[in-house]
C-alpha cells in the first residue's frame, strides 16, 4: 500500500484527477468506479477544469457507481445516482449511457445486487475505484465487521453513518434510509487500482488502522493492505495518528516521476 501526504483537500484532489488523466490517455475507454460524500469533490472539481482545458477526452469514459440508498426513486435528490450526475457526469460532459450503477428501486434487491456485481464484470471490471472512508473504517456501505469477501449486497446502516449522513437530508436523520446496496470489499478488491482519499482530523483514526493496523473486518478499509496496487492519499490532518507518516513522506519524495500513483 502506497500512502501519500497532501498539504490540503485541494492538492489531494488534483492528484488523483491527475491519476484519473493519465488513466483516461492510456485507455480512454476506462472504467472509472466513483465515490459520494464531500471528500472526493476536489477530484471531480480538479477533473472537470482537465476537461475543460482540453488536457484530457473523456468522450469515451465509463463511470461506475459505488454504492445507492435502497428505496429512495433514482430521480430523489439525494440518490447516490442524481448526486453522482450532479457533480460527476454533468461537469465532465459525460452522458448516463456512459454510467452504470445497482438498482436501487428493485423490487428484488438481491437479485439487483448479482446483476449488478455481474454488470461490473461484463464492462471489463472497474480500472480505478475512487474510495472515501467512514470514521469506522467502512469503505462503500460495508460497515464494520462485513466481510472481507463479501460482494456487493443489501446493507444495514448503522446509526453513526445515518447521522453522518443526515446533513444531506436537511439534517433529519428520520429521513435518511436504512438500508443501501453497496460494492461488496470483494467486489471493490477486483478494481486494477484502489484509491483511498480522506480528509480532516476526524478520519485519523480510521486512516492508521486502515494504513498500520492489522488486516481486520471490524475495519473494512484494512483490506485495502490485501490489493496490488492501492494508493491512500491523506491530508496531513487525516495522516496525524500514522506512526511511519515521516517514512511515507520519504518514498514519495524519492519516487521515480514516470511512476505515478
Amino acid at each position: 500500500m502506497e500512502v501519500v501526504i497532501v498539504p490540503d483537500a485541494k492538492a489531494g484532489g488534483e492528484l488523483i484527477a491527475e491519476a484519473m488523466a493519465q488513466l483516461l490517455r492510456r485507455k480512454p475507454g476506462a472504467l472509472l468506479g466513483v465515490a459520494t460524500g464531500s471528500t472526493p469533490l476536489p477530484v471531480y472539481e480538479a477533473l472537470a477544469a482537465k476537461v475543460r482545458s482540453g488536457a484530457v477526452d473523456v468522450a469515451r469514459a465509463r463511470i461506475a457507481q459505488l454504492d445507492e440508498y435502497v428505496g429512495l426513486p433514482a430521480d430523489h435528490p439525494e440518490s447516490y445516482r442524481s448526486v453522482l450526475r450532479r457533480e460527476v457526469l454533468e461537469p465532465l460532459g459525460i452522458g448516463m449511457d456512459q454510467f452504470t450503477g445497482p438498482d436501487g428501486t428493485a423490487e428484488d434487491v438481491q437479485r439487483a445486487c448479482e446483476a449488478y456485481d455481474k454488470a461490473l464484470a461484463d464492462a471489463g471490471g472497474v480500472d480505478l475505484q475512487l474510495l472515501g472512508i467512514g470514521t469506522d473504517g467502512h469503505i462503500g456501505f460495508n460497515e464494520p465487521c462485513s466481510s472481507l469477501a463479501s460482494r456487493t449486497r443489501i446493507k444495514t446502516l448503522t446509526q453513526q453513518t445515518r447521522i453522518d449522513n443526515a446533513r444531506f437530508f436537511d439534517g433529519d436523520i428520520d429521513q435518511v434510509p436504512h438500508h443501501v446496496i453497496t460494492q461488496g470489499i470483494g467486489t471493490i478488491l477486483e478494481a486494477r487500482h484502489l484509491v483511498l482519499l480522506a480528509t480532516g482530523e476526524g478520519k485519523a483514526d480510521a486512516v492508521a488502522a486502515t494504513v498500520e493496523g492489522p488486516v481486520a473486518a471490524v475495519c473494512p478499509a484494512s483490506a485495502l493492505q490485501l490489493h496490488p496496487h492501492a494508493t491512500v492519499v491523506v491530508d496531513e490532518p487525516a495522516a496525524s495518528k500514522l506512526k511511519l507518516a515521516d517514512y511515507f513522506r520519504h518514498t514519495y519524495v524519492n519516487k521515480p516521476d514516470w511512476q505515478g500513483i
